[in-house]
């Protein structure tokens, strides 16, 4: 599989990553099964996906355990990606960006994750009461230390939601000037690898303004939701309703009448697979979508089954042209509210 550069760090990883979130957190709990996510993902790092993507909310803790199964038998495979910074409360998520708090929380994440080092340590989101500087400055330390070999943000969302007659251009301008203001900050204190945002067919405002930010700093953009969280790759059906756990059941653009709005997208890319042969699926058509946007993207789609990880791996062979890509940036824009 083709190697991408991460950051100033020059940290090679593949280039297409593996989300994790989705094996312990935020997704249908009643189809999370151990076994199948560990398999879902050794498969993931045989075919060279060699990013795995987590974090120490998820579970809360949970995911992590499960990556700490993996990297003991295969931690030369896996560039491991983790966050601090958010607290899981009963009925709340809360920030936590304290200088020992951060210090505590990445010794806690490596002995879960089984190793000595983690290779990307992304700031999950700043904490409103604490300068963003003091934080960075502590996961800084842990670089220091050799605990930590490069530091990511995470991007904040939409500084306002996009109405479903908005569609995925209208508020692009703006939308990310508040993670920008923050990189400008941080970058002061120690250099910044990576920032990782929402960029995807039908979300693709982080390259109104982010991504060319990072591409000018030689800093790494980590493409969150490259599929839609499940839309994109077609095997969605409107009105199908979802289980109370997963986040999309209180997901604007997850209701049966956006979700109707939204299939000529799909269809979209539904057309362009079909032109290119048997096997050929609407998630790898949006992932080469991703991949187009420029050789410091790497998408990183989650999956907690074995068959979605080794599709979305073979997306690297899928060069769109740029007929395909135009026809892409034709399709209407998205309808429903993102954030």
């Amino acid at each position: 599989m083709e190697r991408k550069a991460i950051g100033a760090a020059a940290l090679e990883v593949g280039a297409v990553g593996l989300g994790c979130m989705p094996m312990n957190w935020a997704y249908t709990g009643s189809r999370r099964r151990g076994e199948e996510s560990l398999r879902t993902v050794h498969a993931a790092l045989d075919r060279g996906c060699s990013l795995l993507d987590t974090a120490d909310m998820y579970g809360p803790f949970t995911n992590e355990l499960l990556l700490g199964r993996v990297l003991r038998e295969r931690r030369a495979d896996v560039f491991i990606s983790t966050k601090v910074g958010l607290l899981v409360g009963e009925q709340h998520i809360v920030a936590n960006g304290r200088p020992g708090y951060v210090k505590r929380a990445c010794d806690a994440s490596l002995r879960r994750l089984q190793t000595d080092v983690i290779d990307l340590y992304q700031l999950h989101r700043a904490d409103p009461e604490v300068p963003v500087e003091e934080t960075w400055g502590a996961m800084a330390e842990l670089v220091g230390a050799g605990k930590v070999r490069s530091l990511g943000l995470c991007a904040m969302g939409a500084l306002g939601a996009v109405g479903a007659r908005g569609g995925r251009r209208a508020g692009r301008a703006g939308r990310y000037a508040g993670t920008i203001q923050q990189l400008e900050r941080i970058q002061q204190v120690f250099p910044v690898s990576s920032v990782m945002a929402e960029l995807s067919v039908w979300s693709p405002e982080a390259l109104e303004s982010l991504l060319p930010w990072c591409a000018v700093r030689g800093v790494g953009l980590l493409a969150a939701m490259p599929l839609g969280n499940g839309f994109l790759t077609g095997t969605l059906t409107p009105g199908q309703g979802f289980e109370p756990d997963d986040v999309r059941a209180r997901h604007p653009r997850f209701t049966a009448e956006m979700m109707a709005a939204n299939q000529p997208i799909v269809a979209g890319l539904r057309r362009i697979a079909a032109r290119r042969g048997e096997g050929v699926t609407p998630a790898q058509v949006a992932l080469a979508w991703v991949l187009a946007q420029g050789p410091n993207v790497v998408p990183v789609p989650g999956a907690k089954h074995e068959r979605w990880a080794v599709e979305n791996a073979a997306a690297v062979e899928l060069a769109l042209t740029g007929a395909e890509l135009r026809e892409i940036a034709g399709l209407p824009a998205a309808q429903g509210s993102w954030d």
